[in-house]
């Protein structure tokens, strides 16, 4: 999968496991992706979604920081969530928010085979074992999407590995080295500013 990589997401990396601070970057992640992907659905389905969208991210975070701690770099940890939202969009019909076509599915589950097992995670149960107790907000599916998926936001051919842009606009295979003088308050959410899913 094609995802960018900045010193903003390193601070939000450490950031998300702080007190305090941790709250409030989880929650801007939220707000962030949230409002990212419902401006890639139909306008008349946004709203809609956003509190399906809102509940289904504050649930990935925490399987963001699991990778982290089961020893992902950042990178493949990010990668894994966006790869369950779309395992989440594919099952609601939601093909226009997809990142990658529908039939790339099955080779992004099979690189975190290992990991997604561990933790229940699979195309038809994209959350597993970070289900939240309470559940998460329904929003209406549009199945009729599935016979003819149309993807005008998916990037194709990136199934083999995670790849990685940069800043400069160099694609990096597996991700950037951390830098070592991460400053957490560059982190989405520490100082209202934006930064890229």
């Amino acid at each position: 999968m094609k995802i960018r990589q900045n010193v903003r997401h390193f601070a939000a990396k450490q950031a998300l496991t702080l007190p305090v601070v941790g709250e409030k970057v989880n929650d801007r992640l939220v707000g962030m992706h949230t409002d990212i992907f419902a401006e890639k659905a139909d306008p008349g389905r946004r709203e809609e979604r956003r509190d399906h969208l809102d509940d289904f991210f504050d649930a990935t975070m925490d399987t963001y920081v699991a990778a982290l701690e089961d020893g992902f770099p950042e990178a493949e940890a990010r990668e894994i969530t966006h790869i369950q939202a779309n395992f989440d969009f594919y099952n609601h019909g939601w093909t226009e928010m997809m990142e990658f076509p529908d039939d790339e599915l099955g080779d992004h589950y099979d690189r975190y085979r290992d990991f997604f097992e561990r933790y229940d995670i699979s195309i038809d149960d994209p959350l597993g074992d970070f289900r939240p107790a309470d559940g998460i907000a329904d929003a209406p599916s549009t199945p009729e999407k599935l016979d003819d998926p149309e993807h005008p936001y998916a990037v194709g051919g990136f199934a083999d590995d995670v790849y990685v842009e940069t800043a400069d606009g160099e694609l990096v295979v597996g991700g950037q080295e951390e830098p070592e003088d991460v400053d957490v308050e560059e982190a989405p959410g520490v100082d209202g500013d934006e930064a890229d899913a």
